[in-house]
């Protein structure tokens, strides 16, 4: 089958930010009093779903919004230095010039997301539907599907953690893994995705979905 609309995650999907969070996290850990982590064996860390995270870190859920708002404000300051993937880029031209509708859900911050995209490819981004929200992601891509005219059935949410795949499955749409993000490939294979993305290029497929 073909999709209509790409949902797409944005950092460990789109951007490789993983990086940068690293070199972050113990200066918000210490902000807003949660333990640090060994950046060192920061590997580890990927078999970790974002709850586990939590608990790993001692941070309760009640923190989260003020650091990822933390976390969102020092990105914008280095958000030029934060690149895609190697092959995201034409892999988002390839899918447009297909017809494929191309939006993207992120917890980020839309500011954030376009300077990563630049003005080129976030011309080609239908809706941005970005930020923090109590309401979670499902909400968001029940969002973009309505703004879109799209059914549930000819969307694709593609993402790089467990969360995003809850998220796809709330919302009726199917989910397609990554295996370049923040998650491992097995901790995404357990959570049922239809379909899985090697490498960017591989993305190019959504247009002609098996």
């Amino acid at each position: 089958m073909t999709y209509r609309l790409a949902i797409f995650d944005f950092d460990g999907t789109l951007a490789d930010s993983f990086p940068f969070f690293l070199s972050v996290f113990n200066t918000i850990a210490d902000r807003h009093a949660f333990r640090r982590i060994d950046v060192e064996r920061a590997g580890e860390l990927r078999h970790l779903g974002v709850r586990q995270m939590m608990d790993h870190v001692g941070m309760p859920a009640w923190k989260l919004p003020l650091a990822s708002k933390t976390f969102m404000a020092m990105m914008r300051d280095s958000a030029h230095a934060i690149c895609l993937f190697d092959g995201i880029a034409d892999a988002l031209r390839h899918l447009h010039g297909q017809g494929v509708l191309l939006t993207v859900v992120s917890s980020n911050a839309e500011h954030n997301v376009r300077t990563v995209l630049g003005p080129e490819l976030a011309a080609l981004i239908r809706r941005f539907d970005c930020g923090m929200s109590v309401f979670g992601k499902a909400s968001r891509i029940r969002a973009v599907l309505k703004a879109c005219g799209v059914a549930p059935a000819d969307a694709l949410y593609i993402g790089d953690q467990a969360l995003d795949a809850e998220a796809a499955r709330k919302a009726g749409v199917a989910f397609g893994a990554v295996h370049w993000g923040y998650a491992t490939i097995e901790a995404l294979r357990a959570q049922a995705c239809v379909t899985e993305f090697v490498t960017p290029a591989e993305l190019r497929r959504i247009a002609a979905a098996a």
